[in-house]
């Protein structure tokens, strides 16, 4: 089964102002959501967890949240975030391990961009307790990094 995610604006109970909506879908506010990560108030308790908060930073351009998750091991120099990609949405499509009881997990998910989408099957490890992201494969000719 798959989670559907994308909502781009939540609006505030108090009053007609709109409140930034968490990039990830979760529904709650980026700061109340993965903004509290990339501030690094908190670390993602689950592989679930750090793929939402690296999907957020893709959309936020926070490369430097993207290189502090990345497992030392695979990490680049820097990473090429494209101005011109519009991420949409992100759908988590399965996940195996990757909880407060494992060491590695993985995460199965379709990003949306303007123009197409990313299929990917992302593994994670902990790193001294926190959970990076170590590398994916991509699992369809739609998909492509921009």
């Amino acid at each position: 089964m798959s989670r559907r995610t994308p909502h781009p604006r939540r609006h505030s109970a108090s009053g007609p102002a709109d409140v930034p909506a968490c990039p990830c879908g979760l529904g709650g506010t980026y700061e109340g959501c993965c903004g509290r990560f990339h501030r690094g108030a908190a670390a993602a308790p689950t592989a679930e967890a750090l793929m939402r908060s690296r999907y957020s930073a893709f959309v936020r351009r926070d490369e430097g949240y993207l290189l502090r998750t990345w497992h030392p091991r695979t990490r680049p120099a820097r990473v090429d975030l494209d101005p011109g990609t519009r991420w949409t949405g992100l759908e988590i499509l399965g996940t195996a391990d990757g909880t407060a009881f494992h060491t590695s997990g993985t995460v199965t998910f379709r990003a949306s961009y303007r123009g197409g989408s990313l299929h990917e099957r992302s593994r994670f490890e902990r790193v001294d307790g926190a959970w990076v992201y170590v590398d994916g494969e991509f699992l369809d000719a739609e998909s492509r990094a921009d």
